[in-house]
């Protein structure tokens, strides 16, 4: 599943924003206990994997001029959630791309 979210900062504080606040990510997931890691393969991706409640999820985010670009590869018993996990990426990354700058 991908999902686009729009901004128009520079690709620099979208990376900075990112670096900053994925470790706050665990404690928005349901149950409020998920394992997560991430690594950056290149200056405009990151990979990351999030566990929590017996199910994995894989993420990439693409950084673009003016989107960022989040693909989830949702295993099969989330796949009935993919309308409000969706919503949930699109309204959590919106705000985080939305914010005053530092």
């Amino acid at each position: 599943m991908r999902v686009p979210i729009k901004h128009d900062l520079p690709k620099e504080e979208v990376r900075r924003r990112l670096r900053e606040r994925m470790p706050e990510l665990p404690q928005h997931m349901p149950g409020g206990a998920a394992e997560m890691t991430s690594e950056w393969p290149s200056e405009d991706c990151m990979k990351m994997s999030v566990a929590a409640m017996g199910q994995t999820v894989r993420v990439a985010i693409e950084i673009e001029e003016k989107q960022v670009v989040v693909a989830l590869d949702l295993p099969p018993m989330l796949s009935f959630f993919k309308p409000l996990i969706a919503a949930a990426v699109t309204e959590k990354g919106t705000k985080l791309l939305s914010g005053p700058k530092s």
